[in-house]
């Protein structure tokens, strides 16, 4: 495989501003002038870019005239008037949209240009033996645990877990919450909310903050459930994805990718989004049985490794290409 390297302008969504479009639209010109030369001094037959890259790989596929793909990541429901403008540019700029859900496919209606192909876990993490990941964590041996993993932020869900152990059901069962994950660089406001939260809720050392984990099968092994309690529509997220294929019990807001990952009742347990209480419910029905629980993990990890293995992302990418170039 041959690799040449350019840095191209990326659309952020702090971006979306008349100036901020100005801006980037100035260094996808000079972007798409150097990967139409590169597409005609490499012979390349096809251009497949990311949404955060912004139009130079459009450009440049047309300009040299061979197709483009636009693999699409995003859920745009928040974009407000920018949405229907961008989302012409996207169908207008790609002869194929590789979205990553069924929840970000249908942000493009029935075109038929937008397709889904999901994302494939490389390797399942396996979970380590329970004694050994509570001890490195600093957890009693006994006791219910809950765990989330990402990036704190206002939308990752890691308050409606806190409130959640102030529910009644999960407070009389003295159930732990983990957060393992740090806010983004500049927004550790963040994190001091949620450590505000928590002492407003009296939850002393019943929510731990461990921040970021490169060892996650130790976060695995500790919890007895992992909950995704996203409250806003994630398209596709890997928490969920990689928690159910380490074999774990995934409780997952019922909202975005998460009920494509997320078989409920199957394969885990879908809560209603932005729900406290019902994330307390669901975690305290399962507390109550650990054989379920085993259950429904195991069953995870064998149908992630079937609907989302590499092999099959890499089938349903091959066969894309070959469609359009036949």
């Amino acid at each position: 495989m041959e690799v040449h390297a350019r840095p191209l302008a990326v659309l952020r969504r702090a971006l979306f501003t008349p100036a901020g479009v100005v801006r980037v639209a100035g260094r996808a010109v000079a972007d798409a002038a150097a990967l139409r030369r590169l597409i005609r001094e490499r012979d390349v037959r096809l251009v497949h870019s990311n949404t955060s890259v912004t139009l130079g790989g459009a450009a440049g596929a047309r300009a040299a005239g061979v197709p483009h793909v636009w693999s699409v990541r995003e859920i745009y429901a928040d974009f407000a008037g920018w949405w229907p403008a961008y989302r012409r540019v996207l169908l207008a700029g790609a002869r194929a949209l590789a979205c990553s859900s069924e929840a970000v496919r249908a942000q493009f209606g029935a075109d038929p240009r937008a397709r889904v192909v999901h994302e494939g876990v490389a390797a399942a993490t396996a979970r380590r033996e329970r004694a050994a990941a509570r001890a490195e964590l600093g957890l009693p041996d006994e006791g219910f645990v809950c765990a989330v993993l990402g990036r704190i932020s206002a939308w990752e869900g890691q308050d409606v877990l806190a409130r959640a152990l102030a529910e009644p059901r999960l407070r009389e069962l003295g159930a732990i919450g983990v957060v393992a994950g740090d806010a983004w660089p500049g927004e550790e406001r963040h994190e001091r909310a949620l450590r505000a939260l928590a002492t407003e809720l009296g939850l002393r050392d019943r929510l731990r903050l461990v921040g970021f984990r490169d060892d996650p099968d130790t976060v695995y092994g500790a919890a007895d459930v992992v909950v995704v309690p996203s409250t806003r529509p994630d398209p596709l997220p890997n928490a969920a994805l990689e928690a159910a294929a380490a074999g774990c019990c995934v409780v997952a807001a019922a909202h975005g990718g998460l009920p494509e990952i997320v078989r409920d009742g199957r394969t885990g347990v879908l809560v209603a989004p932005g729900d406290p209480a019902a994330l307390a419910r669901a975690s305290g029905d399962l507390a109550a049985e650990p054989e379920r629980r085993g259950a429904l993990g195991a069953a995870a990890a064998a149908d992630v490794a079937q609907r989302f293995s590499v092999t099959r992302l890499l089938e349903r990418v091959q066969s894309l290409y070959d469609e359009l170039l036949a």
